[in-house]
């Protein structure tokens, strides 16, 4: 179950929104979603056209993901609010979790970062349309995918990168796990134009905080910049999912993901466990 205030000025945007993050969590086990219930907060005051536009969009979504929306609960209150609850299947054998990471893995992210950051930059309306598109579109993706290309390879770990952010869902993966990671900064994939927002300071609280607790425990090298450390911080909405795989199989994953127009970035390796769960390099 997830839902959340919009996050877009757009209603049928922030629908498909919620309702592909919500679904993100099935798909980051490894399962098939099966039935959605729609989880709804609303003002009285405002015209039931956006409401409906919220949903179509949450619909429009589940039709996307071949998810039948069963029904689901509306309240009264001061501030809309949408997501869903969301029911799948796996097989007890098939499923994914995140504490199966293994020394050597290589971690693959199938989605850029950057979607707070741009996202806070849009409520200022500090951005340009391009950038804050680009957001959309990749919040709007679904990770169905990603999840059919980790099941037919055959992944160690997986996880979705959601609120708080890439260091903090990697963080309790190598947790555990009982591993640690070195990542490399410059294959970690940004959004176009976030670098530029946390550079002019628009950074969301849900980042500095995932900062202030998992970032003191990760060993930055000393040309990291605190910018650079805020954008792998980025607490994200809808993120892609952190898949940890072993070496032998990386290719063949990396195959899978770019044959369903699925971005593939290998950002770091698993080693044992060391000193901090996770060291990140230029």
């Amino acid at each position: 179950m997830d839902f959340f205030p919009p996050i877009v000025d757009d209603a049928y945007d922030f629908g498909a929104i919620a309702v592909a993050n919500a679904i993100s969590d099935v798909y980051a086990m490894g399962g098939v979603p099966l039935l959605g219930l729609n989880l709804v907060c609303f003002p009285e005051d405002l015209p039931k056209e956006i409401l409906h536009r919220i949903l179509q969009g949450g619909a429009d979504k589940a039709r996307e993901a071949g998810l039948l929306v069963a029904g689901g609960h509306t309240i009264k209150d001061r501030e809309p609010k949408y997501g869903m609850a969301v029911t799948g299947l796996i097989a007890p054998g098939d499923i994914l979790t995140n504490a199966g990471a293994k020394p050597g893995d290589r971690l693959v992210l199938t989605k850029s970062l950057g979607t707070g950051i741009i996202t806070t930059a849009g409520k200022a309306q500090r951005v340009e349309r391009a950038v804050l598109e680009g957001a959309v579109n990749s919040m709007a993706t679904l990770n169905h995918a990603a999840a059919h290309a980790a099941q037919e390879v055959g992944v160690n770990a997986c996880t979705d990168v959601t609120g708080f952010g890439l260091i903090g869902h990697l963080h309790t993966m190598m947790t555990a796990s009982g591993t640690s990671t070195q990542l490399q900064l410059s294959a970690i994939p940004l959004l176009p134009g976030v670098r530029e927002l946390v550079e002019q300071g628009i950074v969301p609280g849900g980042t500095r905080a995932n900062f202030d607790t998992v970032g003191q425990q990760t060993h930055w090298h000393p040309e990291v910049s605190d910018e650079e450390k805020l954008l792998l911080c980025d607490a994200q909405t809808s993120g892609g999912l952190l898949l940890s795989v072993s070496e032998a199989r990386a290719e063949q994953l990396i195959r899978e993901l770019e044959s369903r127009n699925t971005l593939a970035a290998v950002i770091g390796t698993v080693s044992a466990q060391g000193s901090a769960p996770i060291e990140v390099t230029p």
